[in-house]
């Protein structure tokens, strides 16, 4: 059969997007599936075309598809009506993209800006190798959640240790594509920071902006967009475009009426928007209705000086199809203009009041001309507020504003959806603060967003819709009320429960950013230390341990503000424990001194705390003893008073009834037995953590210990030699959600495991996650991933891959060889490599210090691993001392079923003892190591060592050396 019909549809799916260099992140986002299905479908190509990477799948992709290669589909919304003219525009447009990567499409609201931006970026969307991705900024009110808008769009997710701006800069570095920035204005200082990053990283990524002004950013080239032509001899855009509006809605023009239509279209200056807007009532008006329509003044919306002549324009166009309206679908116009996303009439109805006065009935002196023109109400209270209206006759409103094209219809999981576009949606605010009523409306939507995220709390299986539909409204409700001092409280509320909903939505990075909004809200010093916490764990989810250093330090005061000592004594404890706990995750590591400062002011502050007191005996195990190897900490550890601290701060955690701060004592009693070099109890403290988090429901705090708890059981497990369940836990925590995006982080364990067991397809396969995701993320030198590399690069050594060795030979340089990448992991990768290609001395050589000598490096869970191969590339070297090697690692290793099989092996090669050595590969199946097993056949030698030959072949390893005679 031939390779094509082994394929799948879906598989052919993902590997058309694997040759457009997609990402598995990008690849789930675009075929709607999940991060793990991916990376089965691409591990499934990888057997299937008998290829041993992704960059050979990627080379593979259009002769297995049988087809040339595409480019991916364009992430561009589909106009439900046709573009009309503007074919000059067109061309200009598209030079200047091909010529600048900046471009800004300037114009007035409505002139038509957007959809001449996706006609220009559907025409050129084949020249871009990565394809296109169109961002509506309509929904962002806050300047600072550009690149989450742009995330959004592009299926992106946000890195630990990176904010959402250096997340997507990382991911798009490496792209060919066009970016469609629409509706810029209302927060362009925000896009011209996100672009000035994004053209100074990504050089082959091209902008195309829509706004009603320039970016202001370097290498910006502008294109003010004209309104449509109006000549009526010849071609006119503006009349086209008025004639096929008309005859989509039923009613066709005949060609005479053109000198008609022409002048309508100059009244209305050529704008697009208005011209739709008055085609839209032909049927019901005619062409003499309109035109006496537009006999009367035009009203600016603000007046005079206060508008430029091309605002003067559009706005004169709104203001004509406004006078059309009935006063009350004017009043619904511009009450349900407080939504920023789209809306459905059940909530429009909580949020619009039909009652007496201008709320009401919107008829107060609006047909009189002369708006109230204060400000807006400035009480607590709404006026006229009789409760909700009916839901019915708002439904009804709001089709008549749908059906005069005032508001755009949309799908909506919870019903019918409604959506203004947005220069309507900033007349009918203005309108509303006109009328006086942008507090009381304002006030209803806060509300509304209050009682959404309340119900939001219970996440169902339409969870993440649900949020997704109203996380915008939120947004904006809470960049209102943190304004308004009368409104503080509401948001304190609505920003501790937005920190909440986004960090269940994995995006971490404005989850700490609402938690530190909610705390710099908070009235009472408590909560605002309770916020600061909160914040601190998610920097910890993120991996920055510099903000979780701070904002503990900061809660530490708020505490102290509040009067509680005892949670000031906490925090202080807390932070000199992160600062040695997570020292890898710092960029500013604080000294050992300055960690032993905050133990002592926490001591003299605890008193008789329970939980104040377990934080001090965690921050003294962890920096007077460094019982979690800490870079700043000592070199040697004193291990009897280690264990001691650590199993005292256990005891005193377990005391407080907190599962998290028992967890984190934990951690620090696996330290301490592993550098007291009981691996075996280090890997069931490790497992006895994992049994306490299980259970615990989500939160940021709940997240970051499991996380860090997986991997700790991971790494434990495999330095007692339980490899399945290593295996078990790393998996586990490679498909954790938090880390979805991170898949070099998510996978790093696991290939560590799978390095060691020997499984090569499994390394092949994740090592293409962890490549991809790690040079995305800006190839970060985290001291985590540096045994995964080795790993690797060991396993290409084995397959005799030179080039693909070199490539993860080059990762690991750029990750840094500290010592224990020499003693450590290091050596027993590189000793197994050189085993297998039977160069015995060196391997000896590699592992020439004794264990003790450099304990701290080895004890963790490369002790026995270290001890074992030692002692077998001492006896294959012909050393004199191995017997002796032996006797001692035997008592070293006892209990480690991988251990314990290379030490007894070593002994049956040592005595010529056949029976025994085959024993031997018994044991290394039943420990779940079949290279170990196959390569203790050829060491048997014989018919043995044919089958050997053969497993390693079928499981992919190149054949092993002779190893040298003794």
């Amino acid at each position: 059969m031939g390779t094509e019909a082994e394929i799948s549809p879906r598989e052919a799916e993902v590997l058309e997007l694997v040759g457009a260099h997609l990402s598995n992140a990008e690849i789930a986002a675009r075929l709607c599936l999940s991060v793990r299905t991916v990376e089965s479908h691409v591990s499934s190509l990888l057997r299937k075309l008998r290829v041993p990477d992704r960059r050979a799948l990627a080379r593979r992709a259009p002769e297995a598809a049988g087809a040339a290669p595409s480019h991916p589909a364009p992430v561009l919304p589909a106009p439900l009506t046709s573009f009309v003219g503007r074919a000059s525009e067109r061309a200009e447009l598209t030079e200047m993209i091909r010529a600048h990567r900046q471009v800004t499409a300037v114009g007035p609201g409505g002139v038509g800006k957007t959809r001449l931006a996706l006609a220009v970026a559907g025409e050129a969307v084949g020249e871009y190798s990565d394809g296109a991705w169109f961002v509506d900024l309509v929904p962002v009110t806050d300047p600072g959640m550009i690149a989450t808008a742009v995330a959004g769009a592009a299926g992106l997710g946000e890195q630990p240790g990176r904010d959402m701006t250096e997340s997507v800069v990382a991911a798009l570095a490496d792209r060919h594509a066009l970016l469609v920035l629409d509706n810029c204005e209302h927060v362009a200082d925000g896009a011209a920071l996100f672009l000035e990053r994004l053209l100074a990283t990504c050089p082959r990524v091209t902008v195309l902006a829509t706004s009603r002004a320039r970016l202001m950013v370097p290498f910006e080239r502008v294109y003010p967009v004209p309104p449509l032509s109006l000549a009526v001899d010849g071609e006119s855009d503006a009349v086209a475009l008025f004639m096929e509006r008309a005859a989509a809605v039923g009613w066709p023009l005949d060609p005479p009426l053109r000198g008609q239509i022409a002048a309508i279209c100059a009244r209305l200056d050529g704008m697009a928007l208005a011209i739709e807007l008055a085609a839209a009532r032909y049927p019901t008006l005619g062409l003499d209705g309109i035109t006496a329509a537009l006999s009367h003044p035009l009203r600016m919306l603000t007046g005079g000086s206060r508008a430029d002549e091309r605002h003067r324009s559009v706005r004169a166009a709104l203001d004509w199809s406004h006078a059309l309206l009935e006063p009350a679908d004017r009043a619904l116009l511009r009450q349900v203009s407080v939504f920023t996303a789209p809306f459905t009439a059940v909530a429009a109805a909580e949020v619009v009041r039909f009652g007496p006065g201008p709320v009401g009935t919107g008829t107060v002196n609006e047909d009189t001309g002369n708006e109230d023109t204060g400000d807006e109400d400035t009480g607590d209270e709404d006026t006229g507020d009789e409760g909700p209206a009916d839901e019915g006759i708002v439904a009804d409103g709001l089709a008549r504003l749908a059906e005069q094209s005032l508001l755009v219809v949309t799908a909506s999981p919870a019903g019918t959806g409604y959506r203004a576009l947005e220069t309507i949606r900033q007349y009918g605010t203005e309108r509303l603060a006109e009328a006086g009523e942008l507090v009381d409306a304002r006030s209803r939507h806060l509300r509304w967003c209050l009682a959404q995220a309340a119900g939001l709390t219970v996440v169902q299986a339409d969870w993440r819709a649900r949020f997704d539909l109203v996380a915008d409204d939120l947004r904006a409700a809470l960049a209102w009320a943190a304004d308004r001092p009368e409104r503080r409280a509401d948001a304190y509320e609505l920003a501790r429960r937005l920190a909440e909903l986004t960090f269940t939505r994995h995006l971490t990075g404005e989850s700490q950013r609402r938690y530190e909004q909610a705390a710099e809200l908070a009235g009472d010093p408590a909560d605002r230390a309770s916020m600061l916490r909160q914040a601190a764990a998610v920097a910890g989810c993120r991996t920055i341990g510099d903000d979780m250093y701070r904002l503990r330090r900061a809660a530490a005061d708020a505490a102290r503000d509040s009067g509680d000592s005892a949670g000031a004594a906490a925090d202080l404890a807390t932070a000199a424990t992160v600062a040695f706990r997570f020292s890898t995750t710092f960029v500013r590591l604080p000294s050992r001194e300055e960690a032993l400062a905050l133990v002592r002011e926490a001591r003299e502050r605890a008193g008789d705390d329970p939980a104040a007191r377990a934080a001090v005996a965690l921050a003294e195990a962890g920096v007077l003893t460094d019982a979690f190897g800490a870079a700043q900490g000592p070199s040697e550890n004193e291990v009897p008073e280690t264990i001691a601290r650590a199993e005292h701060a256990v005891d005193l955690a377990r005391r407080t009834g907190d599962p998290l701060a028992e967890s984190a004592a934990l951690d620090a009693l696996i330290g301490a037995q592993s550098w007291a070099g009981d691996t075996f109890a280090a890997a069931g403290t490790a497992r006895r953590r994992i049994a306490l988090l299980s259970s615990l429901p989500i939160s940021p705090a709940g997240t970051h210990e499991l996380v860090d708890a997986l991997a700790m059981v991971t790494e434990a497990g495999l330095g007692a030699g339980d490899v399945p369940g290593a295996r078990r836990w790393a998996r586990r925590l490679a498909g954790h959600p938090s880390l979805a995006e991170v898949g070099h982080r998510a996978t790093c364990r696991l290939l560590m495991v799978d390095a060691l067991a020997g499984n090569v397809a499994e390394v092949l396969t994740g090592s293409v996650r962890f490549l991809d995701a790690w040079r995305r993320a800006g190839g970060p030198a985290l001291s985590i991933l540096r045994p995964a590399a080795a790993g690797v690069a060991m396993i290409h050594g084995l397959r005799d891959d030179r080039t693909a060795r070199r490539e993860w030979q080059e990762v690991l340089e750029r990750l840094g060889t500290p010592p224990e990448g020499t003693y450590g992991y290091g050596a027993v990768f590189d000793a197994l490599l050189l085993l297998h290609r039977g160069r015995a001395p060196e391997a000896l050589e590699r592992m020439a210090p004794e264990a003790g000598q450099v304990w701290k490096w080895v004890t963790w869970i490369w002790h026995h691993w270290y001890v074992a191969l030692r002692t077998e590339a001492a006896v294959l070297a012909g050393s004199p001392g191995a017997r002796d090697r032996l006797a001692e690692a035997r008592t070293v290793v006892a209990g480690n079923p991988v251990a314990g099989a290379i030490v007894e092996r070593a002994a049956a090669l040592l005595d010529g003892d056949r029976e025994a050595l085959l024993a031997t590969a018994d044991a290394f199946d039943a420990a779940g190591c079949r290279y170990q097993s196959a390569r203790t056949m050829v060491l048997a030698g014989g018919p043995h060592a044919e089958r050997g030959e053969a497993v390693l072949a079928g499981l992919g390893f190149a054949p092993m050396a002779p190893a040298r005679s003794r």
